[in-house]
C-alpha cells in the first residue's frame, strides 16, 4: 500500500503545497480535488495515489475504505549549473527535484 515518486523535477516546496492538501483524505477524494488543481505537481501526485490504490487492490485490500495516511516529500538531489555573470563570475543555478512517498491504509476515520 505503498508508492514513490523518486526524482520529480520540481522543488519540495512547491510540491508540498499540493501534497499538503491530500493528508488524510479518502482516495477518491484526493483524485477528485487533484484533478481540478491548478498546480504542474498535481497530475504526478494523483498518479502516484492511484498507483498506490493499485498496490492496494493487489493485496486485496477495499478500494472504498483507503485513505491517505501519510505523504511525504523529501529533496533527491539538484542538478548544479553555472550562469556567466559579470566581470568574469559565475553564479550557481540550482534545479531541485523532489522524491514523494505515499502511504495508504485502510482505517475507518
Amino acid at each position: 500500500m505503498k508508492a514513490e515518486l523518486t526524482s520529480y523535477n520540481q522543488t519540495p516546496r512547491k510540491v508540498r503545497l499540493v501534497t499538503d492538501m491530500v493528508k488524510g483524505k479518502k482516495v477518491s477524494e484526493a483524485v477528485a480535488a487533484l484533478a481540478f488543481l491548478p498546480k504542474r505537481a498535481a497530475e504526478p501526485i494523483q498518479k502516484l495515489i492511484l498507483s498506490a490504490a493499485a498496490n492496494a487492490k493487489s493485496t486485496g485490500a477495499d478500494m472504498e475504505t483507503l485513505r491517505v495516511k501519510n505523504i511525504t516529500v523529501d529533496s533527491a538531489g539538484m542538478l548544479m549549473r553555472f550562469m556567466p555573470r559579470a566581470m568574469g563570475r559565475s553564479a550557481p543555478i540550482r534545479r531541485r527535484k523532489s522524491r514523494v512517498m505515499v502511504t495508504l491504509s485502510t482505517d475507518a476515520k
